[in-house]
């Protein structure tokens, strides 16, 4: 990092020495380390609340994909094994049935997870049904501690 020698090292010490006394230089060493020591605590504390917050160190989720009728999967032609553009794009609109959300819970949070969805939000597909909780108001996943989806941004008309 910084390349300095022996000879630099002492020359810097004897300059110390003579600007702030022989008195002073065991204190102001004391708090060069413990403002260093600090900076390192609140740089690490920093890093880890992003790695959380962002969820750096875990793997990717994988997309649900509901189970298909029979007759589809006998046709063999090999479309019914890639994933539909709808399900891996969060922000497309639901299709039709794909959402089932029991009626009146209008906000679906997955177990486990940080954020809750509106119903209609495309993130709510990839929740597989038993890891599913639904909630009446945002206020009631709020109180469960969970934040609201950047995506759809779920809110509570006055």
């Amino acid at each position: 990092m910084f390349d300095i020698g022996l000879q630099e090292l002492v020359l810097i010490f004897v300059i110390a020495l003579l600007v702030f006394g022989p008195k002073n230089l065991p204190q102001l060493g004391r708090s060069l380390g413990r403002a260093m020591r600090e900076f390192r605590r609140a740089s690490d504390e920093f890093r880890s609340t992003v790695e959380t917050n962002l969820q750096i160190n875990e793997p990717d989720p994988v997309p649900y994909r509901a189970p298909e009728p029979p007759a589809a999967a006998a046709v063999g032609t090999g479309a019914a094994d890639a994933l539909p553009d709808s399900v891996l794009d969060p922000h497309a609109p639901a299709e039709a049935g794909t959402v089932e959300v029991p009626p009146g819970e209008a906000f679906v949070a997955q177990q486990g997870a940080r954020l809750f969805h509106a119903r209609d939000c495309g993130w709510v597909r990839r929740i597989a049904e038993p890891e599913r909780t639904y909630f009446k108001r945002p206020a009631e996943a709020r109180e469960a501690g969970l934040q609201a989806c950047p995506s759809c941004e779920p809110w509570e008309p006055a």
